[in-house]
């Protein structure tokens, strides 16, 4: 398969036409290249408050407020794209209020898996960063998902949730691991990058990192961006010895391609030069105890 990743610029929207006429142009370039299954980035919906007005979108409370009551839209735009240009889109996650999991009250970080017949799989973050908890009060939704899909099982590992290596591995039995991002500095871009990669490392897979680039100093949240999409696996045989399928210039907007075989990751998972994904099962319980040794 061909899999786009973006680094995506957010617009001010005059109004709705203007959004669907710049998705629509994104996906058509992505889908003219050949790709199969194109990647959105972490909070890439929120220029949807651009619609509500400028007033709106520099609100942090309100901006939430405004996107959600837009993502049924922004949905059933991305379910005809998908199935017009018979691709697998992960829309741009958002603030989401409506199905949330019983005793979540306040807005969580949403996204949405679309296959080419109209199919939609929902997954939210897991680990908040300190300003989603802190200052946004958007919180964790619902759980950890794996998607089964016609170009294989795919997992999400919203931005920060690519950190921990114990989300990972819970998700160990994808064959791919997309992890939409918006990192406002170049120390958040190598984080959540050194994420992906890590997690493909240890689970013997590809990574998908798309990335929010560039100014929108109407928001608060998403005011500034950083990054650059990125598509990874182990380095090991089949794959390149830096583990680097493809990566986009920095803070660059556009596309970023790579052809990828899954029947790689099969076969590094069974005979590969080292066997992380296997091998987990042996270091778990070698780090249940810690010795303490005194050096004087």
């Amino acid at each position: 398969m061909k899999i786009a990743t973006a680094s995506y610029p957010l617009d001010v929207l005059p109004d709705w036409a203007a959004y669907e006429d710049k998705l629509t142009a994104w996906v058509a370039e992505a889908a003219g290249q050949g790709a199969d299954l194109l990647v959105f980035p972490e909070y890439g919906a929120m220029e949807l408050a651009t619609l509500a007005g400028l007033e709106v979108a520099r609100d942090l409370e309100a901006s939430l407020h405004a996107v959600a009551d837009r993502l049924p839209e922004a949905d059933a735009l991305h379910a005809h794209l998908a199935g017009q240009f018979q691709v697998h889109i992960l829309a741009a996650s958002g603030p989401a209020t409506h199905g949330l999991p019983d005793a979540v009250h306040r807005p969580v970080n949403r996204a949405r898996l679309f296959t080419p017949d109209g199919s939609m799989g929902v997954q939210d973050k897991q680990v908040m960063t300190r300003f989603e908890a802190e200052v946004w009060d958007v919180v964790p939704g619902g759980p950890l998902c794996l998607f089964y899909t016609a170009l294989g099982k795919i997992g999400v590992l919203i931005c920060y949730d690519s950190e921990f290596p114990l989300l990972g591995r819970a998700l160990s039995e994808a064959d791919i691991l997309l992890v939409p991002s918006v990192t406002e500095a170049l120390a958040g871009y190598s984080r959540v990058r050194i994420g992906a990669q890590a997690r493909a490392l240890e689970n013997q897979c590809v990574t998908v990192m798309s990335s929010v680039v560039g100014a929108a100093d109407w928001s608060e949240a998403v005011d500034i961006s950083v990054g650059a999409g990125g598509i990874f696996g182990p380095p090991d045989r089949g794959f390149p010895d830096t583990g680097i399928l493809a990566l986009g210039e920095l803070n660059v907007p556009g596309w970023v391609y790579a052809d990828v075989d899954l029947a790689r990751v099969a076969d590094v998972r069974r005979d590969g030069g080292v066997l992380n994904r296997r091998d987990w099962a042996l270091g778990a319980p070698r780090a249940e105890r810690v010795t303490v040794t005194p050096l004087p």
